[in-house]
């Protein structure tokens, strides 16, 4: 009775410190929100650009028109008060669109030069020439991709010393980018796993994934930029029908992003001074 009491409360303690399923379906959500809105945003700003071209060749007309007029002291008086109005009124618009525009296109190429100079650090940091690490870039969204084998011992979630080695280089990118966040994701292949208070393949890779984590604030990562996941087996690279696939298969994530409140609530702003602008 005293071993199933303790085994419940290890269960309890060990689980409490991860995400729970919910909490990170709606990560990805959020995330695939973000990703819909700068997908949306691309569109507003490729017809917002087509509009600005328009709008500055009639304006380039009109600007020329005005000056022959001005010009020929004939002429100006055919120029009503109304009609340079008018006119003013089309190239102050042209202006305030054009700025709303610019913030647009600042707002998404920041998030693109960010994106782009982590990926260099981290290539330049952790290195490229290891296959058992990738560092990818897929919709937007930077990741670490480490095989099983540079991480745990087989049935383990116990971080090998090798491992620390690999996570240090994580952990310094990690820390030069203080507005971003390091989402640690565990995966698993399709084999059954039990043991001790590890219920199945997603107790086995949210440990892992807590472990790593562990390491990396050892390292000095602010653990107000992680976030602790696990796949389980349902997100394979390929099939598990070989040892070789699920060696492939069994392998830690390490998902790099902006924080996503605070790129969404840039994106959004421009978004709705775009919409207001149009009415």
């Amino acid at each position: 009775m005293k071993k199933v009491l303790l085994l419940s409360l290890s269960a309890m303690l060990l689980l409490s410190s991860c995400v729970t399923k919910k909490q990170f379906t709606d990560l990805e959500a959020k995330q695939k929100e973000t990703q819909d809105l700068l997908n949306s945003a691309t569109v507003k700003l490729n017809s917002c650009l087509e509009e600005r071209a328009a709008a500055t060749a009639k304006a380039t007309v009109l600007e020329s028109q005005v000056n022959d007029l001005r010009k020929n002291n004939d002429n100006l008086q055919i120029l009503s008060a109304k009609g340079a109005s008018s006119i003013e009124k089309t190239l102050e618009s042209i202006k305030e669109k054009e700025l709303k525009i610019t913030r647009l296109q600042d707002a998404m190429t920041k998030k693109d030069s960010m994106t782009l100079a982590l990926v260099t650090s981290l290539k330049r940091e952790v290195g490229i020439n290891d296959p058992d690490i990738e560092v990818n870039v897929e919709k937007g969204v930077v990741f670490i991709s480490i095989a099983d084998k540079l991480l745990f011992q087989s049935g383990s979630y116990n971080v090998t010393s090798k491992a620390k080695e690999v996570l240090a280089k994580v952990a310094k990118v990690i820390n030069s980018k203080p507005d971003f966040e390091a989402m640690i994701e565990g995966h698993t292949d399709s084999q059954s796993y039990q043991k001790g208070v590890l219920l199945d393949n997603w107790d086995l890779s949210v440990k892992r994934s807590t472990s790593i984590i562990r390491v990396l604030q050892d390292l000095g990562v602010n653990p107000g930029q992680l976030i602790a996941a696990g796949r389980s087996s349902y997100v394979p690279l390929v099939d598990n029908n070989t040892a070789e696939n699920r060696a492939k298969n069994r392998r830690t994530r390490v998902v790099v992003l902006p924080k996503i409140d605070q790129f969404y609530d840039m994106i959004e702003k421009e978004m709705k001074n775009l919409e207001a602008a149009g009415k």
